[in-house]
């Protein structure tokens, strides 16, 4: 277990990397170190050859309640600079897109990352959620684009990620009222690919998942997320072509091989990466 992080903690067995928020006192609200913690984790997992998938999920009774109102003010003020408020303005863009780079890290992350939601979801819970490649939920859960509701357009993810996955509309109703969706709305929309019925089950079942993916060749499961990433914000033709030159330059590797033999010889393939 990683000891180097204050608001979360990471747990690594078997080529899975838990990355666990760990606030519960404070219900996992997000206090400034938080976004450095989960950029620093995401990077450490993409760097640690043996992870091969990573899972998000929370101790406490939810999810996160987003950002720490009192902790942040600081994020929001653009550093006091009232006699100079252009300096301000820009130092505040600049603070903002630190953050979104602390969410884009579990985008850009070559591991899947799956997200483990129970209890409610919100605000930078929802940037951080929409930043994963895959989300499952407990049958309580309850997910709100809050920034609204507190005078803020959401700017960390959020808004551009999010309408991808549950349709305009959905995105849209959910972003401009900032109320709550429960869990039926969520896997309805696509918000969640599962709902199960406690969090105890939730974990099990992300656990085998995160297991599966873990089993298959981590050259070949990287590569489908780095060509799947491409294709999202390229056209057909541009993914195929993508798809064709990755294959080109790792398509032979000793993992292929390996699934070759396993294949002919019936029995489950031992992959290694490389």
């Amino acid at each position: 277990m990683s000891s180097e992080y204050s608001e979360i903690r990471i747990e690594k067995s078997d080529g899975v990397a838990e990355v666990i928020l760990d606030r519960a006192e404070k219900l996992n609200a997000m206090a400034p170190e938080f976004f450095t913690d989960i950029k620093h984790a995401f990077e450490e997992i993409d760097d640690d050859d043996s992870v091969r998938v990573a899972l998000v999920w929370a101790e406490g009774r939810m999810f996160t309640a987003g950002l720490d109102l009192k902790k942040s003010a600081g994020l929001l003020d653009g550093g006091g600079a009232k006699k100079n408020p252009a300096a301000g303005n820009y130092r505040t863009f600049r603070k903002i897109r630190e953050l979104q780079d602390c969410f884009t890290a579990l985008q850009v992350c070559r591991k899947p990352v799956i997200a483990a939601v129970h209890g409610k979801c919100i605000g930078g819970g929802i940037d951080l959620i929409t930043a994963s490649d895959i989300r499952v939920c407990t049958s309580d859960a309850e997910f709100s684009v809050f920034e609204t509701r507190i005078a803020i357009t959401a700017d960390v993810g959020t808004l551009q990620r999010i309408t991808p996955i549950v349709g305009k509309g959905m995105a849209r109703e959910m972003a401009f009222t900032g109320k709550f969706i429960g869990s039926e709305r969520a896997i309805q929309s696509q918000l969640v690919n599962q709902v199960y019925p406690d969090k105890d089950s939730m974990l099990e079942g992300a656990r085998a998942m995160a297991r599966d993916i873990a089993a298959n060749s981590p050259l070949a499961v990287q590569g489908t997320k780095e060509v799947l990433n491409y294709s999202d914000e390229h056209n057909t033709n541009e993914g195929l072509e993508y798809v064709a030159q990755w294959n080109s330059a790792f398509l032979k590797s000793d993992d292929l091989d390996e699934a070759m033999a396993a294949f002919m010889e019936k029995r489950a393939p031992k992959f290694t990466g490389s």
